[in-house]
């Protein structure tokens, strides 16, 4: 299956308005469909954990269960149900043995995420869970939204028409789940739940599971069926009694169980008495008046105690990682191994089960087992090699992160990032290309946030800040905004503690990066004033012209058009001075957009086809395309439609050869625009829509916006108003929600137009009444004109 790549990483930040506008994405079609020439073949999601060996009993619950799976009633039954029960009472497993067996009645795919509601660390947020739907949904990551209702928007919508299972494990509330369920019971959401989240039942009229815990029957039947094979002589009343010690939960039977089918020569009842010792101390030591936590503890330690000493070792520094689940690299660095070791060491846990495999070599703890790790790290593990053993995870993850960036292709991004001396015993991670460590970001993703997170609270801060600075480079494409901003925030406040002033400059940058293109203008203005201040104080000059270069698209996209000619004039002075092409050829490229943005048309030709010519000098061919794709845009509005085809067909054998779909929906809005202007209107609607497909592929829903503006051009050219009125509602909207105001005026005006012609003037009124006001502060000829032209339409009545 081809795949469309993602966007290009190579300097997000410095890309022009126009051409790399990284933005949030939302579906605005409304009730039109568009062809959709090149939609992908989305991958169907497989994503249950394995299942559960040795499952017995919850016979009632199961039928339950799969009576409401198989059930193709779409009106009477709920899309809902919850499983609620105590900790370690079996939930999962029962989800999980559930799924597994229904799979085949949800053909389109399975979802699967543990929310992790009651993890000692931070619980997963229905915003990460949306993100994480997504990406497995085949969604490119730059179309995902920071809105976190416009990520629940695009999921729903994608999820409507088909037939999916999704499973959210151990929820905590109902605000954590309720974004991640489907709109419609083709879809069925099976949740897992310590709370019984009444309000799910109230409001989504779920269907409740209550898992109590097993019957002593039940309970050795659990005992039995995890130690056939290994012990075949136990008495029936020992067998009753190990149940009760484990309190009659799966979670601690299982563990047991594991125990005693590891020492099949020993009594049962002496490993019964070894118990009873251990649950005597844990009584003696607990300020908890809680029995059945008392009884799983118990066991945990009656397990651990019986580790060899090195696994005892790994699964106390296991406890100590930042993150819920981690891969065998990252548990490699924690024990301080080599990997054939560390893997011997995990199957040893898993084998105990004391950790659980999740297939494809990474591992996580049950929520109670990781914190009862934790605990024997605080208090058998010296504080020294605490400190060792997180600083070589976290190293790796930062000696990863640059691998990654590398493996990417980034390596002409702004700023690299040293490395401290090192000379603990780590992994080498390598990547085979730019997909695989592009995959390997979408897995550590939330384990490289609490890396920062963990680094900066235990006073490694060179390293807090390190980890999200090199991370810029390609998160910048796949989710610029999200969750980084917060974690910036804590790799600033790192640096300043360490006194690192480039590192504090750097993430000022970032931050002014993603403040700019989430909107918030004041607060990127500020940040990249003070990376500015901070670089010029410590002599880079390059990083002075970045940071102007970042002010002056602030102030483009705030309409404050001398503003940003001031600041990329004086970026590029200093480039010049630094002999930077690349730089400069951005910087020229940005003031010829600005030029365009205002009217000045011949003037952005000028700028344009000099930044043209220093990419081509250069050999940068990527450049040069997207580049061509602007300066058609300006022949075209001048009228010069020769040189703006050849323009488009050099970049577009460009883009077709290296299957920059990207760049191809970028050039194919442009040669819509250009069938428009030569009356191919035929040609021209199939260009633009095509262009509206593969431009919201990548979230550039402005762009799009502009697509769909040539789309209602070309039907009102062919006398088809109401389609034409159709579409230029669409791109208003979009406008309205992504775009600038300037082109939400032009398509306000369209629609106005057209509705006039229809017989609709008090509708043509009220839209025209709303572009006005749009165009208060914007300077320039085109803005200009349009003025004009609105208080004419307005004065005419």
């Amino acid at each position: 299956m081809s795949e469309t790549p993602e966007p290009d990483v190579n300097n997000w930040s410095n890309r022009s308005e126009s051409a790399r506008d990284f933005v949030q994405a939302r579906d605005v079609c409304g009730g039109v469909h568009l062809h959709q020439a090149s939609h992908r073949a989305a991958q169907v999601p497989r994503q249950l954990p394995i299942d559960v060996r040795g499952f017995v009993n919850r016979n009632n619950e199961l039928e339950r269960l799969d009576r409401w799976l198989s059930s193709d009633e779409e009106v009477d039954t709920a899309a809902v149900a919850v499983i609620a029960g105590t900790a370690g009472v079996g939930k999962t497993a029962l989800a999980i043995r559930c799924a597994h067996r229904a799979s085949h009645r949800f053909p389109d795919g399975q979802l699967y995420v543990n929310l992790r509601g009651y993890d000692p660390g931070a619980p997963l947020t229905a915003d990460d869970a949306l993100g994480h739907f997504l990406r497995a949904l085949d969604v490119p990551a730059s179309r995902i939204s920071a809105d976190v209702d416009a990520k629940a928007g695009l999921y729903r919508s994608l999820v409507a028409d088909k037939r999916m299972l999704i499973v959210l494990d151990n929820a905590a509330t109902v605000g954590q789940v309720r974004p991640l369920l489907p709109g419609t019971s083709g879809c069925r959401a099976l949740i897992t739940s310590r709370s019984r989240l009444p309000g799910l039942v109230a409001r989504e009229g779920a269907r409740r599971v209550a898992l109590e815990l097993l019957s002593d029957t039940e309970s050795v039947a659990l005992l039995r069926a995890v130690t056939v094979g290994y012990r075949t002589t136990d008495n029936p009343g020992d067998l009753a009694e190990l149940a009760r010690l484990c309190a009659r939960l799966p979670l601690a039977l299982r563990v047991a169980a594991e125990r005693a089918a590891g020492r099949p020569a020993m009594p049962l009842a002496d490993l019964i008495q070894d118990l009873r010792d251990e649950s005597s101390l844990w009584e003696a030591l607990s300020t908890e008046d809680d029995d059945d936590a008392d009884a799983v503890r118990a066991v945990f330690a009656w397990s651990y105690r019986a580790l060899p000493p090195a696994a005892a070792r790994s699964f106390r520094l296991l406890g100590l990682h930042p993150g819920a689940d981690f891969g065998l690299d990252a548990a490699t660095a924690l024990i301080g191994t080599t990997r054939r070791h560390a893997r011997r060491l995990l199957d040893t846990l898993v084998g105990a089960h004391l950790l659980e495999d999740m297939g494809s070599s990474r591992y996580q703890f049950h929520d109670l087992m990781r914190a009862y790790a934790a605990d024997q790290a605080r208090h058998e593990e010296p504080a020294a090699e605490q400190d060792a053993a997180l600083r070589r995870v976290l190293e790796w993850y930062l000696r990863a992160s640059i691998a990654s960036v590398d493996a990417t292709g980034s390596r002409g991004g702004a700023f690299r990032v040293s490395l401290d001396p090192f000379d603990g015993e780590i992994p080498r991670t390598e990547f085979i290309d730019d997909r695989d460590a592009a995959r390997w970001y979408e897995r550590e993703r939330a384990n490289l946030m609490a890396a920062t997170r963990t680094a900066a609270a235990v006073g490694l801060d060179r390293l807090a800040w390190r980890i999200p600075a090199v991370l810029m480079e390609i998160n910048g494409s796949r989710d610029p905004l999200g969750g980084w901003l917060e974690v910036d925030s804590i790799a600033l406040d790192a640096a300043r503690r360490c006194g690192d002033r480039r590192g504090e400059a750097v993430i000022h940058w970032g931050l002014g990066v993603r403040n700019r293109l989430g909107q918030h203008l004041h607060e990127a203005e500020d940040h990249y004033r003070n990376a500015q201040e901070l670089f010029d104080e410590l002599g880079d000059q390059r990083g002075v012209a970045e940071s102007l270069n970042g002010l002056g698209l602030t102030y483009l996209r705030s309409y404050r058009f001398d503003a940003a000619r001031t600041e990329f004039e004086r970026g590029l002075a200093i480039t010049r001075q630094l002999d930077a092409p690349l730089l400069v050829a951005f910087l020229t490229g940005n003031i010829g957009g600005l030029h365009l943005r205002r009217g000045d048309l011949p003037e952005a030709e000028r700028e344009t086809r000099k930044a043209v010519a220093t990419y081509r000098q250069l050999g940068n061919d990527s450049e040069e395309a997207f580049c061509l794709a602007r300066l058609a845009e300006v022949l075209i509005e001048q009228r010069q439609f020769v040189e703006a085809r050849e323009s488009l067909q050099h970049a577009m054998a460009y883009a077709e050869a290296n299957d920059n779909k990207l760049l191809e929906g970028l050039l194919l809005l442009h040669q819509g625009h250009l069938e428009l202007e030569e009356n191919s209107l035929d040609t021209a609607l199939i260009s633009s829509q095509h262009a509206v497909v593969l431009l919201r592929q990548f979230g550039y829903e402005v762009a799009a916006a502009e697509a769909l503006q040539v789309v209602g051009k070309a039907y009102r050219q062919l006398d088809r108003l109401a389609d034409a009125a159709n579409f230029f509602r669409q791109s208003a909207e979009a406008q309205r929600q992504y775009g600038d105001r300037l082109h939400h005026a032009t398509a306000l005006d369209s629609l106005a137009e057209v509705l006039s012609l229809l017989g609709k003037p008090d509708q043509a009124r009220q839209a025209w009444n709303e572009a006005q006001p749009l165009l208060t502060g914007i300077d320039g000829s085109r803005a200009a004109r349009l003025r004009v032209q609105l208080e004419q339409r307005l004065s005419q009545g």
